[in-house]
């Protein structure tokens, strides 16, 4: 087991990424935005693992990891006004997570 260490660096990473305005950010924000809240979000298409670069998408493995093992949503991870701000960003007409 690990201690989350690399998990929550993964996900910072991600965090900055989705918050810029770049064609990998909104891959990114996408990802992100499924584990948030997928039914007001929009889900994932894996094939957009190809558009990333790879270190992204090892971190978004990471993440994804993560969060089949802990079983939380960002929020549990102090990161309620990260995810406010992709959603602002990419889905201003969304609502928050399901709790």
């Amino acid at each position: 087991m690990t201690d989350g260490t690399k998990e929550l660096a993964a996900l910072g990473r991600l965090v900055r990424i989705a918050q810029s305005d770049t064609g990998q950010s909104r891959r990114v924000a996408n990802f992100l935005l499924s584990w948030w809240n997928a039914q007001s979000c929009g889900g994932f298409d894996m094939t957009d693992l190809w558009s990333v670069d790879r270190a992204i998408a090892d971190d978004m493995l990471v993440v994804f990891r993560m969060i089949m093992t802990f079983r939380i949503y960002p929020t549990a991870l102090g990161h309620q006004d990260d995810f406010a701000a992709i959603v602002e960003r990419w889905r201003p007409e969304t609502k928050g997570p399901r709790e």
